[in-house]
């Protein structure tokens, strides 16, 4: 059977599903599915959307979970392809229509499964195709392409990521150590069996920390075979900037030969998503230089190294970032882009120091004993709504939570700018043997909101490496050092610098039982309350390192 009579016998036995779909307004898009074989002889769902004309043209396709048949989802790789490119969007095995099992990112890595160098060499092969393959997506669509890059589809030549991630123990299923159950029961409804997500939860408990299991879904381990160009965006107000900023770093430094110097990172004041990188920004409103658009410049990248059109998008400046400022105070400093040649630009270590009362300094503290307490219960928990993080919204209803802990700077006297990463070093103890220390940073305007820049947790239990767990011994301090985020910002005369310190905050973060026990799936119930305390004095000094650059007028 010819490459396109298989092709068409695969569209006919899906066409009964794809008869189900909903209608919608694709212009002068043709939508077809197809079910795209694998190596296995399990078949992945996918949905083919092909310009007017019967001109052989570059596939664009996406790796994603989520559902795919969205009204908006369709619209938009209708859109795409209208710029001249069949564009694919097709679910991972075992989730939708797709056939296989389920287990997470694992079929798309390196081992026996490699879902993702199937689909492209099948792209690749089909009649309609030039041979030349792009990537595109976000968050879960970017880790794919990270796994993807790795395993070297002789038809891949070019990617653009948006929102991605690297390692799923650091970046994905945990988060400075903090695992979150109740958010991955979620994915029950993406997979065909729900027992198979129940089943794939059970194997990542198995594994508590980085092991050998987790080293297999960690891409940053294989710069060194990520051989393609490669265009990054991040967010500011995103967690996963860290994966963004490193999938960069590492494949312009450390990747293949067709890698190094041909990876562009752009950051700006967005939040985590796709389709989203304009400039209203949850409760903040940035000048209109904040959008960026985004299917017009994948467009342009794609035209360079799909179709070799001259269009000079290859020799832009490799990192573009966004320096912040305040919003609506006329004059100040900041919302404006720079470029630079590598990342992180320069800057100067300056530590900004907790003081008893709340003050946070910049001179160290001298007292010989000196501590800041609250409590700490896993089944009372500290709120913060959501499942994502909450950037550019004001945080006093957490911070005003009767555990919660601010310590706040004195107007500035001068506009400060911090570009680069927030780093710190927590002194801290508990009466329990495992707790979370959750740390915030916000720009407080003068009128008192506080506007969240950052936040990361970090499990006390992994406090000496994600490879290892060594439990707190009751009321005896330990400092835990870990980085906050990335950030570009200058906080404006005026304004005040707040970190802010609690050991809950659902349900973005699930509470720790706090036993020191195994982590479980289901939360225990011998689960214990502890007092939890920030040690502010000379020889154990909680400090804040930011990464402070010169403002020049």
């Amino acid at each position: 059977m010819t490459p396109r009579l298989a092709a068409l016998a695969v569209f006919a036995i899906a066409s009964s599903l794809h008869a189900a779909e909903p209608a919608v307004d694709l212009g002068a898009v043709r939508e077809e599915h197809v079910m795209i074989p694998m190596r296995d002889g399990k078949r992945l769902s996918a949905y083919l959307y092909h310009p007017l004309g019967e001109a052989k043209r570059p596939a664009l396709f996406e790796q994603r979970y989520a559902d795919i048949r969205g009204a908006g989802t369709r619209k938009a790789a209708a859109k795409l392809a209208e710029a001249g490119f069949v564009v694919v969007l097709v679910n991972y095995r075992g989730t939708w229509q797709s056939e296989g099992t389920w287990v997470g990112y694992r079929a798309l890595a390196w081992g026996e499964l490699k879902d993702g160098y199937d689909t492209c060499e099948w792209l690749a092969a089909q009649p309609w195709c030039t041979g030349k393959i792009g990537t595109f997506g976000s968050s879960q669509g970017g880790y794919a392409q990270n796994f993807l890059a790795v395993t070297r589809p002789p038809h891949l030549a070019a990617q653009y990521m948006v929102d991605t991630g690297l390692s799923l123990f650091q970046e994905g299923y945990r988060i400075g150590g903090v695992t979150r159950p109740e958010r991955f029961k979620t994915l029950d409804k993406v997979a065909r069996e729900p027992a198979h997500n129940r089943a794939l939860m059970e194997e990542w408990f198995a594994h508590p920390h980085y092991d050998d299991y987790w080293r297999a879904e960690d891409c940053s381990l294989h710069f060194t075979k990520m051989d393609v160009p490669c265009f990054t965006i991040g967010s500011w107000y995103d967690f996963m900037c860290q994966g963004s900023v490193m999938s960069f770093v590492g494949r312009q430094h450390n990747g293949g030969a067709n890698s190094r110097g041909k990876q562009q990172l752009i950051i700006g004041p967005w939040l985590h998503g796709r389709l989203n990188k304009g400039n209203k920004v949850a409760e903040l409103t940035y000048p209109d230089n904040a959008t960026w658009p985004e299917n017009e410049h994948m467009a342009r990248w794609f035209n360079h190294y799909l179709k070799g059109e001259p269009n000079g998008v290859e020799k832009e400046s490799p990192v573009r970032y966004y320096v912040m400022g305040a919003v609506d105070e006329k004059g100040a400093p900041g919302n404006i882009w720079r470029s630079a040649k590598d990342w992180p630009p320069a800057a100067r270590t300056d530590s900004f120091y907790l003081h008893p009362g709340g003050k946070l300094e910049r001179n160290a503290p001298t007292a010989q004993s000196s501590t800041t307490s609250y409590v700490s219960d896993p089944r009372n928990p500290m709120q913060i709504p959501g499942a994502g993080f909450p950037g550019a919204k004001d945080a006093r209803p957490f911070e005003q939570q009767k555990e919660v802990r601010t310590f706040t700077s004195e107007e500035l006297a001068a506009p400060v700018e911090w570009t680069g990463l927030v780093k710190v070093e927590l002194w801290a103890s508990s009466t329990a043997r495992d707790t979370d220390f959750l740390v915030r940073v916000s720009d407080v305007y003068p009128d008192g909101r506080s506007m969240l820049v950052m936040d990361y947790p970090r499990r006390a239990r992994y406090r000496e490496g994600f490879d290892r767990e060594t439990l707190l011994t009751p009321g005896e301090p330990v400092k835990l050092a870990f980085d906050v985020g990335w950030t570009s910002l200058i906080f404006n005369k005026g304004h005040r610098i707040r970190v802010t310190i609690a050991s809950t905050g659902a349900p973005l973060y699930e509470p720790n039982p706090q036993t020191g026990g195994p982590q479980t799936i289901e939360f225990p119930k011998d689960a214990v309350t502890a007092t939890n305390t920030i040690h502010h004095e000379r020889l154990r000094a909680t400090r804040l390192l930011a990464p402070v650059v010169e403002i020049t007028r």
